[in-house]
């Protein structure tokens, strides 16, 4: 494998926060990992330190709890990466607020790493809100939108 693809890998290493990632290519296969194979504590200490910021989390979020744009079903972003509303920059949004969507409909797309990941609805509904601009990057797990069962009929 060229050098040049090598650095390039721990370069979106680095820009996407991911842990590790392996690549094969043909024959030849490379694994880049930020914790190191020799101290198997490491990757297990990591998710523990973690959970003190999480735990910080709530007073942050009480508030949101009181939002009432949070009364619908939440479809979150399944990986880090940026968030397109539409197929192109000329052509109009997937959806919009008010739309009325179906399980399975597109409701956006998010580019990671040069690849397009369309995010369908896991739900029928009426779009309550859209938490992300066009172009924004959004992390793991972030609100994309708010869908509103109720009005499913």
């Amino acid at each position: 494998m060229d050098i040049r693809k090598v650095k390039k890998l721990i370069e979106l290493l680095d820009e996407s926060g991911i842990a590790e990632i392996e690549i094969t290519e043909g024959e030849e296969s490379v694994r880049i990992s930020r914790y190191s194979q020799s101290a198997p504590i490491a990757p297990v200490a990591a998710p523990i330190a973690v959970a003190a910021p999480v735990a910080a989390a709530p007073t942050e979020a009480a508030p949101a709890a009181l939002d009432p744009e949070d009364d619908g079903f939440l479809i979150t972003a399944p990986m880090v990466g940026t968030f397109y509303a539409a197929s192109s920059p000329g052509a109009a949004p997937y959806v919009q607020v008010g739309d009325r969507v179906n399980e399975g409909d597109t409701l956006c797309i998010i580019e990671a790493m040069k690849m397009m990941n369309q995010i369908e609805s896991d739900v029928s509904g009426v779009v309550k809100s859209i938490r992300v601009q066009n172009g924004e990057p959004v992390e793991y797990g972030q609100t994309l939108i708010v869908i509103d069962q109720r009005q499913s009929d």
